[in-house]
């Protein structure tokens, strides 16, 4: 699959490719190590906007991984990128955690119940009537309508739990107003991704395990997509989709041996 070989730049998912249920995956913490011996520049994403870069680095370093802080790109702070460049010291109301409060802190926005530019709705596990209320009306007085993330469920240790886009649907039904959802699939996180390290989309690849969200961004997006078979996706899923990755892996373990190694001269 010839664009491998052209790849100066890596973007990869974090569930289902480098960890799963906070166990690292075979190959992961060489792929990464071989990232960073190599110089090469590397951001791990994630839709989940419940955590800070700081808090994810954490859990990445519990589960055997060592990935920087500055080597994490989440869905909040992509959201605030966005919302700075839309509206430099901008105003919203929030409903999430500390990952998109503290995304939109550091990017100068104001958090407010009175009269805010937006309301940004994140993942969180603490919605309440009240805010939901709240974030409907201030929607229905002219704010507008900001989702981190799209995805309706996320995994627990119990089962499905509703997730950004469960609450997003709900605020909609009330409102008949649709948000903007910067988080995967939008190639918009992409694009934010790729300005943070300075890389190109044609010599960037994107490494996930799912076809409706890494996949059909990074397509989008215009990136060298490379799908691992450790997530959701086998080959029954990838045969419903029209589109197709440019590589299917068994894991990101596949990687590591199938670069070449640094010369030393």
């Amino acid at each position: 699959m010839g664009r491998r070989d052209e790849v100066e730049c890596w973007l990869t998912d974090m569930d289902g490719v480098l960890v799963h249920e906070n166990h690292a995956l075979p190959g992961a913490a060489e792929l990464l190590q071989q990232w960073e011996d190599s110089g090469t520049p590397y951001l791990v994403l994630t839709n989940n906007s419940i955590f800070t870069a700081r808090d994810l680095s954490a859990r990445l370093r519990a589960s055997g991984l060592n990935v920087p802080e500055d080597r994490i790109w989440t869905s909040a702070l992509a959201t605030a990128d966005f919302l700075k460049q839309q509206l430099p010291g901008g105003s919203a109301f929030v409903i999430g955690e500390a990952g998109i409060t503290t995304a939109l802190h550091e990017a100068g926005f104001i958090m407010t119940e009175t009269d805010p530019d937006y309301v940004v709705v994140g993942e969180t596990r603490n919605y309440s009537f009240e805010a939901i209320t709240k974030a409907i009306r201030l929607i229905g007085a002219g704010a507008r309508f900001i989702v981190t993330n799209p995805d309706a469920t996320g995994p627990s240790a119990d089962g499905p739990l509703p997730a950004t886009g469960a609450i997003a649907a709900l605020i909609t039904k009330a409102t008949g107003m649709e948000p903007y959802v910067v988080g995967k699939p939008n190639p918009m996180m992409f694009r934010s991704a790729l300005n943070k390290i300075g890389a190109h989309s044609e010599n960037t690849a994107m490494i996930g395990d799912r076809m409706d969200t890494d996949i059909v961004a990074g397509i989008e997006a215009g990136l060298h997509t490379v799908l691992v078979l450790t997530g959701i996706s086998d080959q029954a899923e990838i045969e419903k989709y029209p589109f197709r990755p440019d590589e299917i892996l068994s894991g990101v373990h596949e990687l590591v041996r199938s670069e070449p190694a640094e010369t030393e001269l």
